[in-house]
């Protein structure tokens, strides 16, 4: 895998990395905040529930459709001009709701987020790798993938403070300016990485690179970590209620899977990088442990819920560097956005589709049968991949 050295002069490779840090902070705080607070401003409208639904699908929607689209770009242009043209484009998504509070212009702003969110993010993604030697990928991913966390973590807390501060409007203009903050850092702080020459690619050739085992194995790993993590955060205060916990401990139980996520992340990256664990055994056994963890879902009062949230909170922290650098490590030097675009779509469908599967068998049966059927089903990859070639993700480091 091909990385940029610093130059005599340029900023260090830390320096570099920062600026990708923050962007991942950008997209997942603009999700989350938004959505937790979307409630109060669409309640008392006519047919609020149905226009705050809509409106959470919009963030989400335009990245699934677009992520793999700015992925491609990212290989033909370069990351960089794709990361920075999506940072500013979300900048100026957010300051249509901004300076102009009204239901339309909502509508406009979340899916301008959601489409400039799908440039950056996985160019963000591509450059971590392309300024990383092979050896620091796992920790750099870990750190990223921090940092997309503690996004997660305060995204609703710190939104809901601007929001009590001054409505909605105020967290948008706070947006806008985080944007435009991050676009300048990585301005002066990322350095141009060129596109690399390419052969040429037809449908066929694509459909089949990533229908191979190595992209597959690791996105269906991503795409269960993100499902189980959906649904954590969804239904777990609702298991807390049942068990009639109140507000303040379910939210603890929510934040403290969040941060298990976020510290595992860069340890589990770091494991790899050292060679103590290899991508195939470390998603099997992040696979394990979050499935464990939507079982334990399933006991009754707080130690269920508590349990729940360290287990999935951990496996999702391990299986999500891991899951990085197995692609990096797979996929052409030439290709690395379209991969990664492509698996971030992965991502997005098990984000939504969690909560679908454990909401819709729920419907039918009892909120625990929903938690069982998304464990049995994240348990059932680890089956399958202890079946396959497990070295067929990645080699361990000599």
């Amino acid at each position: 895998m091909p990385t940029t050295a610093p130059r005599p002069g340029q900023r260090s490779e830390r320096g570099q990395l920062w600026p990708l840090y923050a962007a991942g902070f950008t997209t997942a705080f603009g999700a989350h905040s938004v959505a937790a607070n979307l409630g109060r401003f669409t309640t008392g409208h006519h047919q609020s529930l149905l226009v705050l639904g809509g409106l959470l699908a919009l963030y989400d929607g335009a990245e699934v459709l677009l992520k793999p689209v700015f992925g491609t770009l990212a290989d033909k242009v370069g990351p960089r001009p794709v990361l920075l043209g999506g940072l500013l484009a979300f900048a100026a998504a957010s300051a249509l709701f901004a300076f102009a509070d009204t239901t339309s212009l909502l509508w406009a702003a979340r899916l301008g987020q959601g489409a400039a969110a799908s440039a950056f993010s996985p160019a963000a993604s591509a450059l971590v790798a392309r300024l990383n030697p092979v050896a620091k990928h796992g920790r750099a991913f870990g750190s990223y993938g921090f940092y997309k966390s503690i996004g997660y973590t305060a995204g609703p807390l710190l939104g809901g403070a601007l929001v009590a501060g001054g409505g909605l409007p105020v967290l948008f203009t706070a947006m806008t300016a985080l944007a435009a903050a991050v676009a300048a850092w990585a301005v002066l702080a990322v350095p141009a990485v060129p596109p690399l020459p390419k052969a040429r690619q037809t449908v066929v050739d694509l459909a089949k690179r990533l229908g191979q085992g190595s992209f597959l194995r690791p996105t269906a790993a991503l795409a269960l970590a993100t499902a189980a993590l959906s649904a954590g955060v969804g239904f777990l205060p609702v298991t807390g209620a049942a068990a009639h916990l109140g507000p303040v401990a379910t939210g603890a139980a929510v934040s403290l899977l969040a941060a298990c996520a976020a510290l595992v992340q860069p340890r589990a990256g770091a494991a790899l990088d050292h060679g103590r664990i290899t991508t195939a055994t470390g998603l099997s056994t992040g696979l394990a442990v979050t499935a464990a963890g939507l079982a334990a879902a399933m006991l009754p009062g707080l130690a269920g819920v508590l349990l729940a949230a360290i287990l999935i909170g951990a496996g999702t922290g391990m299986i999500t560097p891991l899951g990085f650098a197995a692609l990096v490590t797979s996929s052409p030097p030439e290709r690395l956005g379209q991969t990664m675009g492509a698996a971030e779509l992965g991502r997005e469908l098990g984000d939504a589709g969690g909560p679908l599967l454990v909401a819709a068998v729920a419907a039918t049966t009892a909120l625990t049968a929903g938690f069982a059927a998304l464990a049995a089903l994240t348990a059932a990859a680890v089956l399958a991949s202890r079946v396959s070639d497990e070295c067929g993700v990645r080699q361990p480091r000599p």
